[in-house]
């Protein structure tokens, strides 16, 4: 025997049913508590309370924009005010020559990869979708940071004065690669959060 589809149950409900099924849905129990089944999810749906977003959310926006562009402007703040001193130390110390430069510049670069690092670590990486591509490119960009560290590490058992030059160019290279994920991050946030 044939039962009623929800279509024709739907039908029945709506008064617009065949006369066929009003019949099967007179004769068919099966097909009779079903669609009273149907009139009870109806009037259970009827039932819950309307949700009504709030009348003004522009000052809840305003507020978020605000703290976003004054986290910004102190992150790169922190930059400046780490590679001005460094640029100082460098220039007012007398005496300490090219080995005084590259450990400013050493410094400096120590200073911004510390403050990419803790940028990283206050973004919320758990949170944001990535596509196949950007998963591929963090992936690729970590994988030649921890490169990097490991040849810090290597070169930290050398003699200070005899790897300077090399520690300066591994931290610049270790931060260009931070700026790098850095970038990738900021962009996918961006485009995944329109």
């Amino acid at each position: 025997m044939m039962h009623c589809t929800m279509d024709d149950l739907l039908a029945l409900r709506a008064g617009e049913a065949s006369v066929w099924a009003r019949r099967h849905a007179e004769d068919c129990a099966a097909c009779r508590a079903e669609l009273d089944a149907l009139y009870q999810r109806v009037a259970q749906l009827k039932a819950l309370p309307a949700l009504h977003p709030p009348r003004d959310r522009w000052s809840i926006v305003r507020q978020a924009s605000r703290t976003e562009r004054n986290r910004r402007r102190r992150t790169w703040g922190g930059w400046g005010l780490a590679a001005a001193a460094a640029l100082a130390g460098a220039l007012l110390v007398p005496g300490l020559g090219s080995n005084g430069t590259l450990r400013a510049e050493l410094s400096m670069a120590k200073n911004q990869s510390a403050t990419l690092d803790d940028q990283l670590q206050n973004y919320d990486v758990d949170g944001r979708v990535l596509t196949g591509r950007m998963a591929a490119k963090v992936a690729e960009l970590e994988d030649r940071i921890a490169v990097v560290d490991g040849d810090l590490a290597r070169r930290g058992t050398l003699k200070p004065r005899a790897q300077d030059a090399e520690l300066v160019q591994l931290w610049k290279q270790r931060v260009d690669l931070m700026r790098q994920l850095v970038n990738v991050r900021i962009s996918t946030a961006r485009y995944v959060g329109l």
